[in-house]
């Protein structure tokens, strides 16, 4: 049974991948702010973790590293879901909301993903969520877009977790590993974040990165829904 551990799997799209991992026979470990969601399975551990206390980060290794270590076995794919949109409607740059959102949506998550590393199997899959409004390259994503000059610290955060999909890619390559790093879109969805108007599902958007997740794709790409990404 391989082991899946996601970030954030209290609503939302890590909620919804959590179940999708389980329910195609997978042992899920998850995380969540206080440690706690409101659903059980016997394939599941959740563990606390506040993304961006370094204390934080260090204790829900290792506690998961102890657990699979009990389990003799190591993580297959990393999910990094966790993230927080902070300037919604924002159209310049607030340097307290960019504070906040590099800390959660760049620097914890590269914080938890390098003392996650050495628990990874060296055939593991790193998955980073993006979103569109990290690429540069999609000019009429932005143009004709609802939203073309807004939450700019969110694309700001993603623009960068995108850079360290690739340089982290190219580490892991330099270091012999088969280990694959991933950034994915998961498209506009019907969170708290995405909103009630969102066309995709959290289970539609689930099953897109799901797939992702399970495949050996070239590393150190941006996908969305099975094809590459403009940057």
């Amino acid at each position: 049974m391989k082991t899946i551990l996601i970030t954030g799997i209290s609503r939302g799209i890590g909620c919804a991948l959590a179940h999708k991992f389980l329910d195609e026979g997978y042992f899920v470990i998850g995380t969540s702010q206080n440690g706690t969601i409101d659903y059980t399975h016997q394939n599941l551990n959740i563990f606390k973790l506040e993304i961006t206390s370094t204390d934080s980060i260090e204790t829900c290794v290792t506690n998961i590293s102890s657990l699979i270590q009990n389990r003799n076995s190591k993580i297959d794919i990393l999910i990094n879901n966790i993230g927080t949109l902070e300037d919604d409607n924002e159209t310049k740059v607030i340097v307290e909301k960019l504070r906040t959102t590099l800390e959660v949506n760049l620097i914890g998550t590269i914080n938890f993903t390098e003392h996650t590393i050495p628990h990874l199997s060296n055939n593991a899959h790193i998955v980073n969520i993006s979103s569109q409004a990290g690429s540069l390259q999609d000019i009429e994503v932005f143009e004709h877009s609802h939203a073309p000059l807004r939450y700019p610290a969110y694309k700001i955060s993603k623009a960068a977790l995108n850079m360290y999909t690739r340089t982290l890619a190219l580490r892991l390559r330099h270091e012999n590993t088969n280990i694959t790093v991933s950034s994915v879109h998961p498209g506009w969805v019907r969170t708290d974040m995405g909103g009630a108007d969102a066309p995709l599902t959290p289970e539609e958007a689930a099953a897109y990165i799901y797939e992702l997740g399970i495949s050996r794709p070239e590393t150190g790409q941006f996908w969305f829904k099975g094809e590459k990404y403009p940057w």
